[in-house]
């Protein structure tokens, strides 16, 4: 069944569907619109995101202190011309030499006071020995960087009593020295003797 409507009530509802067809397309205008925006907003956002650089604090580097190789004393009992004697050697550490390294550790550099004393307790010989006594027989990385290590009673003769000297690394772990010959005269006074290339100990 066919219902006819009048003319001016045709145009009545050709306005109504093409003012809800401008609404629904106004609607989805403004629903793509508004995506777009979404979307644009995400995007900065993630694009602010990714330059974002997360980094953790440097932590403060704290200086070594300057390490002691170790302060010592050593006393022997020698026979040396038919009398008796004490031989006295003191290692100290001296903060007032220039400091020798070892790899990234500070040391202090040593004195070592020997002295030799008579049974009846007359002082015999006296010295106080740094580095800068053997500097003649030693190479340039050992009178920069090694320490005075050590002086050892050896033996003796009629005119001398003899000792090794030892200038190396301060690292007690390290076996790198070059040992060196101080000998004590009759008479009081010292004198220096390379030894042989045979008794010389160098690690590298």
């Amino acid at each position: 069944m066919k219902i006819w409507l009048q003319p001016h009530r045709q145009c009545m509802i050709i306005t109504l569907r093409k003012h809800k067809n401008r609404l629904t397309m106004r609607k989805i205008l403004s629903i793509l619109s508004l995506a777009l925006v979404l979307g644009m907003t995400t995007g900065c956002k993630e694009e602010k995101k990714s330059n974002i650089i997360i980094t953790e604090k440097p932590k403060p580097v704290t200086p070594k202190k300057p390490q002691k190789i170790g302060d010592y004393e050593q006393s022997l009992k020698v026979e040396w011309r038919g009398i008796k004697y004490t031989v006295e050697m003191k290692l100290t550490a001296c903060d007032s030499l220039p400091m020798v390294k070892d790899g990234a550790n500070l040391y202090f550099d040593n004195v070592i006071v020997l002295r030799i004393v008579r049974q009846d307790g007359v002082e015999f010989y006296s010295h106080k020995f740094t580095k800068r006594n053997f500097d003649q027989y030693l190479p340039d990385n050992y009178r920069k960087n090694g320490a005075l290590l050590g002086i050892v009673y050896v033996k003796s003769d009629s005119q001398f009593l003899y000792f090794t000297a030892s200038v190396g690394s301060p690292d007690k772990s390290s076996y790198d020295y070059i040992p060196l010959v101080l000998k004590v005269h009759r008479l009081g006074s010292h004198c220096y003797e390379e030894p042989s290339l045979l008794y010389r100990v160098i690690t590298q």
